[in-house]
């Protein structure tokens, strides 16, 4: 039996960093969410994920900024007790786990029902189970294993957005397939404007819109253990806007050049819409696979982050000290058995209520994301604060703009917050977040009674 080790391996290569970065950046939010946006907004979409693009940008280089200062495991976490207090280390690691336990949930329930589409004789809570087994145990493996796992899952994402667009930029300019002669770039604005329901009403997809981004925050995570992380997180951070570019703002110009915005269902996959006008017979099945692939790689990146989170909180004496214990393969083995067990609530879910379950459990998401991000941004102010003391050395790779560009990021969050209660789907989360919020209060001064946080 291998014997505990004290430190990660870095054993994430570059292509890794940059694929666990990609993946990130996408998920299944395109491939299905985007089909009831654009029949809500139009598109205006478009433009509406590229302003939330730019914000997600900021709040990247501001992590990018803290962990070229010191690239740590559990990053937002360690910033925020240091730059914020110990308060706000454990309400963050606490909360960013909570969010992937979630969302985690949220991916597992939907490979249950992407399966269906295969074998609807199974039911739901089997495929969930066994995507929750698999996936916990190439995490307990190695995290280079997990590295390749993602590697292969974000390729499949970017395989596909690729082909659309060049799918189409080619039916644009040589007009074959069933939709040659109604192709047309024109589609995008001459359907009804950008914003064909009205301004006002367009604005409830930004929570839409950032729920898809859920998850880009994570490439932080992998800082202990990146081969050369002054090296490789820059590259991989300052790549974000142009990966939002060309994987959703150009996926949905393709999606409406092909076929006019009104013509896509509120339900379904708008991928697999065009996919079928344009006349490939398979695309249903093609792109079932690569939503599934995308709820997977969701659900392995949560299983990682989540490990490494508890891992930091017990470190910091906010979690149970047996939690920190790496195994010998230089993997948080308890800390993901925690996961594991938690992450079984969605299996139970999808058994008593497969209807409900991804309603149920999608809820509070959103709304911890964007404490998350909210608590890397006030972090960095923090640390700016002490380079502009001189108490530390100015970092190279500075977040553009700051402390402005801090404040007006902070301000969009809080806007997409309120936009939260606005549409009934999405106001549960604001009933669940003050119950969680109290859980955590509550858990925050029981583990400062038991052993008080390091400062």
């Amino acid at each position: 039996m291998s014997q505990p080790v004290a430190e990660y391996k870095r054993d994430l290569s570059t292509r890794h960093i940059n694929m666990i970065a990609i993946g990130g950046a996408i998920g299944v939010g395109l491939f299905l969410g985007s089909g009831k946006a654009l029949h809500q907004v139009g598109p205006g979409l478009i433009l509406i994920y590229a302003i939330a693009g730019v914000m997600i940008f900021f709040v990247m280089r501001a992590l990018g900024e803290l962990l070229m200062y010191r690239p740590v495991s559990g990053s937002f976490a360690e910033y925020a007790g240091e730059f914020v207090g110990p308060w706000a280390r454990f309400a963050t690691g606490w909360g960013y786990w909570l969010v992937w336990i979630v969302t985690g949930m949220a991916e597992i329930t939907a490979v249950g029902e992407y399966f269906q589409f295969w074998f609807p004789e199974v039911p739901q809570w089997i495929p969930a189970l066994g995507a929750l087994i698999v996936l916990s145990g190439v995490n307990l493996i190695a995290v280079k294993l997990f590295g390749e796992f993602e590697f292969w899952f974000a390729l499949i994402k970017v395989l596909a957005i690729v082909g659309l667009i060049v799918l189409a930029a080619l039916i644009l300019v040589f007009g074959f397939s069933n939709v040659g002669d109604t192709a047309s770039l024109s589609n995008i604005w001459a359907q009804g404007g950008w914003f064909p329901h009205g301004t006002a009403s367009s604005l409830l997809a930004f929570q839409i819109v950032m729920f898809a981004f859920v998850g880009v925050e994570m490439v932080g995570q992998t800082a202990s253990e990146s081969a050369d992380p002054q090296k490789v997180l820059p590259r991989a951070i300052n790549s974000v806007m142009l990966r939002i570019l060309i994987f959703y703002v150009g996926a949905l110009v393709a999606l409406t050049a092909l076929v006019p915005w009104h013509q896509f269902p509120a339900s379904g996959s708008p991928f697999v819409h065009a996919f079928t006008l344009i006349g490939i017979p398979a695309a249903a099945g093609v792109i079932n696979f690569v939503v599934t692939t995308a709820a997977l790689s969701s659900c392995n990146s949560g299983i990682y982050s989540t490990g490494r989170m508890l891992r930091t909180l017990s470190e910091d004496g906010q979690a149970p000290r047996r939690l920190g214990q790496l195994s010998g393969r230089a993997v948080p083995a308890r800390a993901i058995g925690v996961t594991f067990c938690a992450m079984l609530i969605g299996v139970a879910l999808n058994y008593l209520a497969p209807e409900e379950a991804f309603t149920y459990i999608t809820s509070a998401s959103t709304a911890g994301a964007i404490f998350t991000w909210g608590m890397i941004l006030v972090a960095h102010l923090g640390y700016r604060r002490k380079v502009s003391r001189g108490e530390l050395p100015e970092g190279r790779f500075r977040m553009p703009l700051a402390p402005y560009s801090n404040y007006v990021v902070l301000a969009f969050l809080a806007f997409v917050v309120v936009l939260l209660a606005f549409d009934a789907e999405t106001r549960i989360a604001l009933y669940i977040t003050p119950v969680l919020a109290i859980a955590i209060v509550v858990g925050y001064l029981v583990s400062r009674e038991k052993q008080p946080a390091r400062v």
